[in-house]
């Protein structure tokens, strides 16, 4: 572990991949869309809420179990989807997806990510769900859907908030791209960062691997982000929907839902979970943060479904927090990918640290098992 005993807190590690990246590609992890309103908010949100434990009641072997159609799951945590995780690190994907596998979390595998489905079914044995960006070629999507049901995904996450690319000024300014243009600023970058520069060069350049083929463009690099970018699917409505609900014969949870009358038509129309999320805020800049969202989203749904959650998770406390208003499981994207700055030990840590601190918190709030946790928890407004 050497050095990596002095991380203490998901924000150590994110302070770690601060000084480990070069600052366009930290930015490019860590930064959000716009005045990065949406971003501070999901953070502003969970600080705001404050609990009210109780005492007296035993907690001496906290429960951390979490069910979700049917199966149930040792943690309640999952790996949300992250694209161009290698841009981090080489392997990062696979190092964050072994990690999780060996607490039995789910992963989630991004359409944009940097590891093909293929590949990591074969290289992780854990529980492994697919992300579909809906794309205007409806073939495409049918045949990533497909590839992913081939290669034993167990539950099917359809994106719904991503109409087009949110307007990310630092990536703009720092000229962040898939694969990096190499510029005079990132070579005096990768120069002052010789760890992550040689690791690139052994590694190669990331590529979309899901979308490599996409359009009969075989070729790496912008042309594929540039041509994705233009296809994706700003028309996705109700009736797409419904085809791709008949696609898909396991569960189908539905993410970027932030409208409790979306929640409860998509459950009406066949979704299975709805995974509260503006994006973690990379996408509309002034949207409500997620877990202010949530509450509503769980009336409306009804207990019909579980609700999940993602964006500004980055303790074991909004863990908890996040299922006070009703979320039965969290989601943390950019928690896992700081951890991969050192290679799976990082993910391995930042996971271990988060359910200490879920358990610790159950033990302090007075409550035996993550599935107790309820609204009462959560102190009235003053």
């Amino acid at each position: 572990m050497g050095r990596l005993d002095h991380c203490v807190s998901v924000e150590d590690f994110r302070q770690l991949a601060r000084r480990r990246l070069p600052k366009s590609v930290f930015e490019f992890v860590d930064g959000g869309a716009g005045q990065e309103l949406t971003l501070r908010g999901n953070r502003a949100g969970f600080e705001r809420i404050r609990l009210l434990p109780r005492v007296l009641t035993d907690v001496s072997q906290p429960d951390l179990t979490t069910t979700l159609w049917s199966r149930t799951y040792p943690t309640p945590l999952v790996i949300s989807p992250m694209g161009s995780c290698a841009l981090v690190r080489p392997g990062a994907d696979i190092a964050i997806a072994s990690a999780a596998a060996a607490r039995g979390i789910p992963y989630t595998l991004s359409t944009m990510a940097t590891t093909g489905i293929e590949r990591m079914a074969r290289a992780v044995h854990g529980p492994l769900w697919f992300q579909l960006y809906v794309l205007k070629d409806f073939d495409f999507n049918r045949r990533l859907v497909r590839q992913a049901e081939e290669f034993g995904y167990s539950a099917l996450v359809v994106t719904v908030d991503l109409q087009t690319g949110g307007k990310r000024e630092k990536d703009l300014r720092n000229g962040i791209s898939i694969p990096l243009r190499p510029s005079l600023r990132h070579m005096i970058e990768g120069i002052a960062h010789p760890a992550w520069s040689l690791r690139l060069l052994r590694g190669g350049l990331p590529q979309f691997e899901n979308v490599r083929g996409y359009l009969g463009d075989t070729s790496a690099g912008l042309t594929i982000a540039a041509r994705v970018g233009r296809n994706l699917h700003a028309g996705f409505d109700w009736n797409d929907f419904r085809s791709i609900r008949d696609w898909w014969k396991g569960p189908l949870i539905v993410k970027g839902v932030l409208h409790p009358d979306d929640a409860a038509r998509l459950i009406a129309e066949g979704a299975d979970g709805i995974w509260v999320s503006n994006h973690g805020g990379r996408q509309l800049d002034g949207a409500v943060a997620s877990i202010d969202a949530t509450s509503a989203v769980h009336a409306a749904v009804g207990g019909r479904a579980p609700i999940l959650i993602d964006s500004g998770i980055r303790t074991g406390m909004d863990v908890i927090k996040a299922k006070a208003r009703g979320a039965a499981t969290s989601a943390i994207g950019r928690a896992a990918l700081f951890g991969a700055v050192a290679g799976q030990v990082g993910v391995d840590r930042v996971l271990d640290i988060l359910l200490e601190e879920i358990a610790s918190g159950l033990k302090l709030s007075g409550v035996p098992g993550f599935q107790q946790v309820g609204p009462d928890l959560i102190a009235p407004a003053a």
